[in-house]
């Protein structure tokens, strides 16, 4: 038996799915629901990949943004120093 769609409110939904309606609406609850049920999600902190940081700060760096780079992406001066020293310096 169908569930009229129409009629649904997020308060309805049970516990993090309602949440979900707050920010995605009902329909794409729905969608993830059907497509998820019952396995457990575990969301990285991180949103985009390694790589794809590393290639945007390659891409942004200017030779003396390096404090900046690190603050935009959360990583250390360190850890941005050392991506460019191994991609740029090499030639990579």
């Amino acid at each position: 038996m169908a569930i009229d769609k129409s009629n649904l409110k997020g308060e309805y939904l049970n516990g993090a799915y309602s949440e979900l309606a707050a920010i995605l609406g009902i329909d794409d609850v729905l969608k993830l629901h059907a497509k998820y049920r019952g396995t457990q999600i575990f969301f990285p902190v991180e949103l985009f990949s390694r790589q794809f940081i590393i290639n945007q700060i390659i891409d942004e760096y200017d030779g003396h943004n390096v404090r900046e780079l690190a603050t935009k992406y959360g990583y250390t001066e360190k850890w941005v120093r050392k991506i460019l020293k191994d991609h740029i310096d090499s030639g990579d």
